[in-house]
């Protein structure tokens, strides 16, 4: 049985664009992108477990909104699932300290990047929301 692994990602919204992760080369994973986030500890709820990985790794503070998609994908080294919650950058620009690149990118260009498989129904759920606004 394959470990289980639950985990958090934040669709950061900043002036109509959405901040993309790009994985660094060593790793799972490897130069995939991704929205940022992290695993959830013992006790902690998943909201709570995304504003914290968020300070960590970006040094941001986000108010974390509505959820977008929770999906689950089997890798070889464990069984993931991923809540993303769509989060409002509230104080700080994020840094680049655990992840290979970050970019700003307008929700239709987000098919352009390579996605980890876990993220992608959510980055489909993210452009087809914003498709609907522009309309």
């Amino acid at each position: 049985m394959k470990k289980q692994i639950n985990v958090v990602g934040a669709v950061i919204v900043k002036e109509g664009e959405i901040l993309c992760a790009q994985r660094g080369e060593r790793g799972s994973l490897a130069g995939m992108w991704e929205f940022p986030g992290g695993k959830i500890e013992l006790g902690e709820t998943a909201r709570a477990a995304l504003e914290r990985e968020i300070a960590e790794e970006l040094r941001i503070r986000v108010d974390v909104g509505d959820e977008v998609e929770t999906t689950t994908h089997e890798y070889e080294f464990g069984v993931v699932t991923l809540s993303t919650f769509y989060c409002a950058l509230q104080r700080g620009e994020p840094e680049l300290l655990e992840h290979a690149a970050l970019e700003w990118r307008a929700p239709g260009d987000l098919h352009e990047l390579d996605w980890a498989p876990a993220d992608r129904p959510a980055v489909e759920r993210v452009q087809a929301c914003f498709a609907r606004q522009v309309r």
